[in-house]
């Protein structure tokens, strides 16, 4: 995946080209949900097909990335209004857990 729209393959480097676009979710406040397209382009040299992901999603994360943020620099929990039931206190949880492991990753290998 790729998060800024590239011109070379992270991969080989090679030349990146629009291949086509896919549909994903992305759930918001309210419990609302949209569907947003996703860019797909192929490099020219391996093959290889990277999503090119707006900054509004994180890749792999269904929920949108202000809300992500906003739990992990604890403005949303569960008590907040209008975010009390969605998403869940243990999706929360696992946000922060996964950043927690992210921050000792970097801290050891010394980044």
């Amino acid at each position: 995946m790729v998060n800024v729209r590239e011109s070379a393959c992270p991969i080989c480097g090679g030349k990146l080209m629009d291949y086509d676009r896919v549909k994903r979710i992305v759930r918001t406040k309210g419990r609302a949900t949209e569907r947003i397209d996703i860019l797909r382009c192929k490099c020219e040299r391996c093959g290889h097909v990277h999503r090119v992901i707006p900054d509004v999603i994180f890749s792999h994360k269904q929920y949108e990335a202000e809300l992500i943020i906003g739990v992990l620099e604890g403005i949303i929990t569960t008590d907040t209004l209008g975010y009390e039931d969605y998403p869940c206190e243990a999706t929360m949880n696992r946000w922060r857990a996964a950043r927690d492991l992210q921050t000792v990753y970097y801290e050891k290998s010394g980044y």
